[in-house]
């Protein structure tokens, strides 16, 4: 049997509204496109202000951290709002890997040692990243990585936030099961790689028996919980992507002109674009979905999994949408519509793929192979 969507409401809150409109303002000032193009020059000067006007200017490093610790006390809708904003401006920020999942994974850790490194998060002081390939999904298996006596050991490829993290989040799973451990930035050797999306840029993480310390002895469900979180805001993030995309497209093609026309006015390019209207529009409820039901607490494997599957796809189709109805503008270096098919394309991979997640989602809405669903 099927189980029932929970009654959630998708509607924007006053504080929601009011989150959005200070976060675009404030990407407006200090995020323009060509600062984020540069970073595929090296020049990642943009990162470090940004990060620290958003983080600790506005308090969205702790927006998920209990008021107790120092933190917002939001919920996941708040966050889903924010990571629209940054999906909209492709910002170099590591909202998602520190906020989100780093946040996520130490909110589901039992001990002092989690909460004060979660008071230091929420105040802006620090910036974590859970130790993982971004490709890694909710429930696959965790990089190998030993620790003996207290020290670590081991390589991650492809590790997005590490760059920007001061703390290193290390799961190391045994045969008692998995253990979450906080490492240094300076105990390990963090290699930048060129990255598609260099928004987010990914690195290789390298332990040589760094010195490490225990955050929680039975981690796995927090990391699991953590790589969730991840998954379903990060649809926020890609339904972000793909508004921008349609909302500039049709901006331009309300004023190019082509044989005498408004090129807006071909019949063939309404359709194209009521189409991708009905797409983003779907993308951004099921994104909505997502965030509510992690705040929540209710349906969110599948609400996650059916907003990953789907806002990944629709980013990228959207992006794609962009560069080619652009012209030949869409197609320069100049023009920022390459940031976004980059970063839609990178999300798409992010914390499992599009097929993954249907491949999680089939057993738990009873749609198996061979059925009758």
């Amino acid at each position: 049997m099927i189980p029932a969507a929970a009654d959630l409401d998708l509607l924007a809150t006053d504080i929601e509204t009011d989150l959005r409109s200070t976060v675009r303002g404030l990407l407006a000032d200090q995020c323009e496109p060509g600062a984020v193009t540069a970073l595929y020059d090296g020049d990642r000067s943009v990162v470090v202000p940004l990060w620290k006007s958003l983080a600790a200017d506005l308090g969205l490093a702790g927006l998920l951290v209990p008021e107790e610790l120092g933190g917002a006390g939001a919920s996941a809708r708040e966050a889903g709002a924010v990571l629209d904003e940054l999906g909209r401006a492709c910002a170099p920020v590591p909202f998602l890997t520190s906020a989100v999942v780093a946040t996520s994974v130490l909110l589901a850790s039992d001990g002092d040692e989690a909460r004060t490194l979660l008071a230091a998060l929420a105040a802006g002081d620090r910036t974590a990243a859970l130790v993982v390939p971004l490709a890694l999904a909710p429930g696959a298996a965790l990089p190998d990585v030993s620790v003996a006596d207290g020290r670590v050991s081991g390589t991650v490829r492809s590790v997005a936030g590490a760059l920007e993290a001061d703390v290193l989040l290390v799961a190391v799973a045994d045969g008692q099961g998995v253990a979450l451990y906080a490492v240094a930035r300076e105990d390990a050797q963090v290699t930048p790689v060129s990255s598609l999306d260099m928004a987010r840029q990914v690195a290789d993480v390298t332990f040589d028996g760094a010195s490490a310390r225990v955050l929680a002895a039975d981690a796995d469900a927090a990391v699991r919980a953590g790589l969730l979180a991840g998954a379903a805001l990060l649809a926020s993030e890609q339904a972000g992507v793909a508004r921008w995309c349609l909302e500039e497209t049709v901006a331009y093609l309300k004023v190019r002109r082509q044989f005498g026309r408004v090129v807006g006015g071909f019949q063939a390019l309404k359709h194209r674009l009521a189409d991708l209207y009905a797409e983003v529009e779907s993308a951004s409820a099921a994104a909505r979905y997502a965030a509510a039901a992690l705040a929540a607490g209710e349906d969110l494997p599948v609400a996650a999994h059916v907003a990953a599957a789907y806002c990944g796809d629709v980013a990228v189709h959207a992006a794609e949408e962009a560069v080619q109805l652009h012209g030949g503008i869409g197609m320069t270096w100049e023009h920022p519509a390459h940031l976004y098919l980059k970063k839609a394309k990178a999300d798409q991979l992010a914390f499992g793929t599009p097929g993954a997640h249907r491949a999680a989602l089939a057993p738990l809405i009873d749609l198996l192979p061979g059925g009758d669903d």
